[in-house]
């Protein structure tokens, strides 16, 4: 179910100013936890497996699931069979999972060593392929993407395993007469990045992805428009709240940093401000809204040598990348930052907030260390930090994702002795298609497994879900949907953070002060 997620070791106070440290609202995070970030690790990627669609591959570690959806494209002429099922139900939506392939390929240009040296980093190219394999697929001609298969509406009549289904498949589309340059923009972004990841090792295969990218970036540009528009159906699910202009420069931004090309930078600088990179002040990143990641790599690109004639916009760039990270830090000056659960936890918004969470953790994850890597600090209205509070920060949301929370559970579904058992998750629900091969119909699936209270019979190992409420309560029942329901883009933008907590263990990290409110 998916509607509703349419989103309108230093000494602390080394870089802490003397003001911070005296608020007298504030508490220490808890951070003593230790946890098993390897395990997370391997876990988070083997999520992947259990959420592919089409002819599942030899080396299939999830062996509850089988082939699904051989004939998606089939009705349209087209052959788009693979890809990846969003969350609980068995529609392919381009947008989230577009962003899930960008997430996963940035964690491992970032961090793809410490991946490898946890023996994962087979696995996460794996899953990087098993999307980028589908877009181009998808992309079928240089103005056509593919950015829908299923209907989001007939697939919520039906509790099916999708090794079963009986819902339509209908694909549907965006090109020049209907434009979706959301979709557009976000999946070039998606190839742009994973051609950097296999340009070493596969140089063929990373042209080709490139190749795609380009011209899908391309496309977007020249015919601009609202997918949701131009694809009705994805309106009530995904819809685009922020627009086209952060995917557009989402998109330019990774085509730079995949080819180096000017005229790509010169896109990102030329609409900084018309498009908002430069003017909209973010609280999430999320599979709607690129903006704060945007910005992130943009004020990045102040610490090279070649870009220091762009300073005037990138300086731009960098202060609305750091009132993002100032809002996580709760160090904004006004009423601009993400709230707190009593708990601790980030907070953004009741439907799915696991997302912000993980998306926030990744990106104080990686401007830690881009600060520790140039000697800098991050500079709030409140304070100047430095970049073991970043790190600190996004440590101690995942140590509560984990376990260190009032709930004593981990929201990392297989991860510790407490978990979810009830997730909101079809495939999971129902008797294994290998372990029953008998056909499991529509209601069939309502009225003999959605309604059971005991557990789901196949564990959803990796998975993050939706996670607690604003108080951080959490009901385990699988017709919670708001909050036991998982997805792609939650767990890919953990890979990056526990690859780099895993590589750490046994550094120090600062125990950061943080508002209790």
């Amino acid at each position: 179910m998916k509607r509703g997620r349419v989103q309108k070791n230093t000494n602390m106070c080394s870089s802490l100013t003397p003001c911070l440290v005296l608020l007298l609202s504030f508490i220490i995070l808890p951070l003593c936890e230790s946890f098993n970030y390897g395990q997370a690790l391997s876990q988070s990627l083997l999520y992947f497996e259990s959420q592919r669609s089409g002819r599942l591959p030899h080396n299939q570690r999830v062996t509850w699931r089988h082939h699904s959806a051989l004939t998606d494209g089939l009705e349209q002429g087209v052959d788009l069979v693979g890809g990846y099922y969003d969350a609980g139900d068995n529609v392919k939506f381009g947008l989230p999972m577009a962003f899930t392939v960008t997430l996963l390929s940035w964690a491992a240009i970032e961090y793809g060593e410490q991946i490898a040296g946890a023996g994962e980093y087979a696995h996460a190219l794996e899953a990087i392929k098993w999307g980028t394999d589908y877009f181009i697929k998808a992309h079928s001609q240089p103005n056509v993407l593919w950015v829908q298969v299923g209907d989001g509406d007939t697939d919520h009549y039906c509790w099916q395993r999708p090794e079963d289904m009986t819902t339509s498949r209908r694909a549907y589309k965006v090109d020049a007469d209907n434009p979706g340059s959301e979709v557009a923009g976000e999946t070039a972004a998606a190839l742009a990045a994973a051609s950097i990841l296999f340009k070493r090792t596969n140089p063929h295969y990373s042209q080709l992805l490139l190749h795609h990218a380009q011209q899908l970036f391309e496309f977007g540009n020249k015919f601009k428009g609202k997918y949701d528009e131009s694809v009705g159906v994805a309106r009530g699910y995904y819809a685009s709240v922020s627009g086209y202009m952060d995917e557009l420069l989402w998109a330019a931004i990774w085509l730079y940093k995949a080819t180096e090309k000017e005229e790509y930078l010169k896109y990102l600088l030329e609409n900084a401000y018309g498009f908002g990179g430069t003017t909209w002040a973010m609280i999430e990143f999320s599979w709607d809204n690129k903006y704060a990641g945007v910005q992130a790599i943009a004020s990045m690109l102040l610490m090279e040598e070649q870009h220091k004639k762009h300073e005037a916009i990138l300086k731009q760039y960098r202060s609305k990348a750091e009132h993002y990270l100032c809002a996580c830090l709760n160090l904004n000056n006004n009423l601009t930052n993400v709230e707190r659960t009593p708990g601790g936890l980030l907070y953004t918004r009741k439907w799915n907030n696991m997302q912000y969470v993980a998306t926030s953790a990744f990106l104080l994850t990686i401007y830690s260390d881009h600060l520790q890597s140039n000697g800098q600090n991050l500079h709030c209205h409140k304070a100047q930090v430095g970049p073991h509070d970043l790190i600190a920060l996004a440590k101690s949301q995942v140590d509560y994702i984990l376990g260190s929370n009032p709930m004593n559970m981990s929201y990392l579904v297989g991860y510790g002795p407490s978990f979810p058992k009830r997730v909101h998750h079809r495939s999971a629900s129902i008797e294994s298609f290998r372990g029953n091969m008998g056909f499991i119909g529509c209601t069939q699936g309502y009225d003999n497994w959605y309604g059971r209270p005991g557990p789901n019979p196949n564990t959803l190992i990796g998975a993050l879900v939706g996670g607690p409420d604003d108080k951080d309560q959490f009901q385990d029942e699988r017709r919670n949907y708001i909050q036991t329901e998982a997805c792609t883009y939650n767990t890919a933008a953990l890979v990056g953070v526990f690859a780099r907590l895993h590589a750490s263990e046994g550094e120090s990290e600062t125990p950061l002060i943080a508002s209790s409110k």
